[in-house]
């Protein structure tokens, strides 16, 4: 009898055109896989396709609008692997500085999203499939002027262990980036970015931040592993250690 997950699969990737999303969809594509990827900036989505190859396509989806998911999977078919990396840049902050933040929009833009995003697929989404969502180590660390962060990341760590038992055979996980030097930091004027990679890099046990790539390892072990279920991954370079 073939192994479901080492057959050819469907994977897809929202929030795929940029950063760890087209790095996960990069190595899903360079064994053979069928990737399609999701994301709202149409110039983005047409870049990202130009390197993923012909063993990709890309459908316009707004992860924070039902509707828009609903179109994006009934135009994208059969799913085996669902991958969640959808975000919104920025939040850190102060506590004191809570008041003025957009703290339901955070939750909105990233908790909710994933959320949402999981419920609706779950028709088209095959009996031997898989969902990995993308948190951040936030959740998990106690760094000072990541009270947001840590809310809206700890909220969705939390639904992981529920979604892997109510949907069960169904495998749903997550993995938690710790600093990763993507353009999630682009907000940042250019020094103080600079100073923020380099405080963290020597802050972190192995003593570098992470890449995209170092993510979409995770990602893809806990698409591979059929017997994983229900955990949330740290690929923080042991930064919540600190």
């Amino acid at each position: 009898m073939s192994n479901p997950i080492a057959d050819t699969r469907h994977v897809a990737v929202i929030g795929g055109s940029t950063g760890i999303g087209i790095a996960a969809a990069q190595r899903f594509v360079e064994r053979g896989d069928r990737v399609t990827i999701g994301g709202r900036d149409s110039a983005r989505l047409a870049a990202a396709l130009s390197e993923l190859g012909e063993n990709a396509r890309a459908i316009a989806v707004d992860a924070t609008d039902a509707d828009s998911l609903r179109n994006f999977y009934a135009e994208a078919n059969a799913i085996d692997d669902l991958i969640i990396t959808v975000t919104r840049r920025g939040g850190a902050g102060a506590v004191t500085a809570l008041a003025d933040f957009d703290l339901l929009g955070a939750f909105a833009g990233k908790t909710v999203a994933h959320l949402v995003a999981v419920a609706l697929a779950l028709p088209t989404i095959t009996t031997h499939g898989s969902v990995t969502l993308v948190t951040a180590i936030s959740a998990q660390s106690a760094l000072p002027g990541s009270a947001d962060l840590a809310a809206v990341n700890g909220a969705l760590e939390a639904t992981i262990p529920v979604l892997a038992r109510e949907l069960a055979p169904l495998r749903v996980n997550a993995v938690s980036p710790g600093v990763i030097e993507t353009g999630w930091w682009d907000e940042l004027p250019e020094e103080t970015r600079a100073e923020a990679f380099s405080t963290f890099a020597q802050r972190a046990p192995i003593g570098r931040n992470g890449t995209p790539e170092d993510v979409a390892k995770a990602i893809s072990a806990l698409v591979d592993n059929g017997f994983i279920t229900g955990v949330v991954l740290p690929c923080d370079g042991g930064l919540r250690l600190t």
